[in-house]
């Protein structure tokens, strides 16, 4: 039976037809992965250019070629990397000093209070991840957390493997910047807050 555009559904009328043409769906995948904080698997990936998974997976595979020069092309300074299941874009190793010296040039000395407050949920909740840290702000987090590492304060601590969730935890420069020699040393959080106490589970992290 031949279909009848007029009968079909006014929601299938709107949904956009992509094209399956495979530089077209590398395109959409560079789109998606320039804006994405997290590793997306494959399925993620393929629902969010409208793509068959084996179609993704191969333009995944193109695009690590394509970044790591082996295509002819140059070696990008940045690569796309599979972690804990699922494709992010990071910068290479090689390049972090360049980077960070960069975001700290670009950045004010002094941090913004939704910074201080950020890290300090980082600081007693450690090791957590960026959407719990914005459950118990109550707000995106994440330009701050990228301020945060950045500025050396906070890093990636490791991916979860069920979730691809990356973990964040503080460094050595908080400590030496507050001029402590470990967490333990940080104050009791109860008595510093009227309220949100209790989206910690304790005083102080060991």
């Amino acid at each position: 039976m031949t279909d009848d555009p007029s009968t079909r559904s006014a929601t299938e009328a709107d949904v956009p037809q992509r094209s399956s043409d495979p530089a077209d769906v590398a395109r959409r995948l560079e789109a998606i992965l320039l804006i994405v904080d997290e590793p997306q698997s494959l399925v993620a990936l393929a629902a969010a250019v409208a793509a068959p998974v084996p179609t993704v997976r191969h333009a995944v595979q193109t695009l690590v070629a394509d970044y790591d020069g082996e295509t002819g092309g140059p070696r990008r300074g940045f690569e796309l990397r599979e972690v804990g299941g699922g494709w992010r874009l990071y910068v290479r190793e090689e390049y972090d000093d360049v980077v960070s010296e960069f975001v700290n040039s670009q950045a004010p000395s002094r941090l913004s209070q939704a910074a201080l407050e950020t890290l300090a949920v980082i600081a007693y909740k450690q090791p957590v991840t960026r959407s719990q840290v914005a459950s118990i702000r109550a707000v995106n987090v994440d330009s701050v957390v990228r301020t945060l590492v950045g500025r050396g304060l906070i890093t990636e601590l490791f991916t979860d493997p069920e979730t691809g969730a990356i973990n964040y935890g503080t460094t050595d420069a908080l400590l030496v910047n507050l001029g402590i020699n470990s967490l333990d040393e940080l104050p009791h959080i109860a008595p510093l807050l009227d309220d949100g106490s209790a989206g910690f589970e304790t005083e102080v992290l060991r």
